[in-house]
């Protein structure tokens, strides 16, 4: 395990579209969490003791807690981190130069910074506490600050001027941005309105976002991921790679190597039940379940996957069976094709070719 994501829950207010596990701080509950926290960590450490490759603080608003508590939190972490990419999510608000010194001496070299849009209309109807000069401000303080720096982008929403929001980004001088499409989620606030997404409207907003960014040197590497070469997130790019990693919070996931199938992902409880000491939700992966997820997972990327080092980590010859999908694939212009590395031409294509692919594979498990 080189990687690890921690799950700080707490949120300044709770955006209306969001789904993920947010909530308030009340009472004592941040320092029942760290105490817990640190319970948890030390038991994944005795097994995983590293040391880490990228470590991803996330929520929630990490940058919401307050000094001691972010100090608390980095103590509860028992891993070495030097050499490691380290990245926590903050919110503009939740940002001050003093704040960040604090995470640079605590280790922090990557910021991951819910912009969302630089528009002030477009930011009060996704509900976000900050405006267009407090975004501006916090970009500029953490460029300042020395940290790598990512922005979060929503593209295509009603009333969005996307080329302004794009070229705002560019203007500022950010390494990487995540650009995403407006989910949205059944039980959020904005399921119960009459907004729906417009599917036309944020494939073209995609196709500017490529053809700006491009122009100013981020390269789309993953489908909603742009970046100057180098400058990528190593964390997620092990997400991607559907490598092993750990994770440790209320809602955490992990995925780690088995003993009696190929891999286990688990998911911890909503904070209530993980502060009671509830164990994960566990769920068995098969080495079949793994490639699938692997092939499904790289296509997301520009560089493609490469099936000869999965026929390598899983001990399968697995072109056997793919190859005649990936002909045809590439023959009808979806797929490249470099000695067993695949890739797709247009990313838009992604979900009929991984059918494709995993139909093939899928044929040929049944037959044995």
């Amino acid at each position: 395990m080189k990687h690890l994501y921690v799950h700080v829950p707490f949120c300044p207010t709770i955006c209306p579209y969001c789904d993920f596990h947010v909530v308030r701080r009340h009472g004592g509950v941040v320092e029942v969490y760290l105490e817990r926290l640190a319970q948890e960590a030390q038991v994944l450490f005795e097994q995983y003791p590293g040391p880490l490759e990228t470590l991803y603080l996330g929520g929630g608003t990490p940058s919401f807690l307050r000094d001691h508590e972010l100090e608390a939190l980095f103590r509860a972490l028992p891993w070495g981190l030097e050499g490691a990419e380290v990245t926590l999510e903050a919110n503009p608000g939740t940002l001050n130069a003093e704040r960040l010194r604090l995470l640079r001496d605590l280790g922090v070299n990557r910021i991951s910074l819910g912009v969302q849009s630089f528009q002030d209309t477009v930011l009060k109807a996704l509900g976000r506490a900050h405006g267009r000069k407090g975004a501006l401000r916090a970009v500029e303080l953490c460029l300042e600050a020395g940290f790598r720096t990512s922005l979060d982008l929503i593209l295509g929403l009603p009333e969005q001027n996307v080329e302004a929001d794009l070229t705002q980004a560019v203007a500022l001088g950010v390494e990487h941005i995540s650009a995403y499409t407006l989910q949205i989620e059944p039980g959020t606030p904005f399921a119960l309105t009459d907004l729906a997404p417009d599917p036309d409207a944020e494939a073209q907003a995609f196709a500017l976002a490529q053809t700006l960014l491009g122009q100013a040197g981020l390269v789309r590497y993953e489908v909603s991921n742009f970046a100057r070469p180098g400058q990528e997130s190593r964390h997620n790019l092990a997400y991607w790679r559907n490598t092993f990693w750990g994770g440790v919070g209320p809602g955490a996931t992990g995925q780690l190597a088995g003993r009696d199938t190929y891999a286990f992902r688990y998911t911890n409880p909503p904070l209530p039940r993980w502060l009671q000491g509830e164990g994960p939700l566990v769920e068995q992966v098969s080495k079949l379940e793994h490639i699938k997820e692997s092939i499904m997972l790289g296509l997301r990327l520009a560089q493609g996957v490469d099936i000869g080092q999965i026929e390598q980590q899983c001990e399968m010859n697995l072109w056997y069976a793919l190859e005649p999908a990936v002909q045809a694939l590439y023959r009808d212009g979806l797929l490249e094709v470099q000695q067993k590395r695949i890739r797709t031409t247009d990313l838009s294509t992604l979900h009929p070719i991984i059918l494709r692919l995993w139909d093939a594979l899928e044929a040929k498990a049944l037959h044995g």
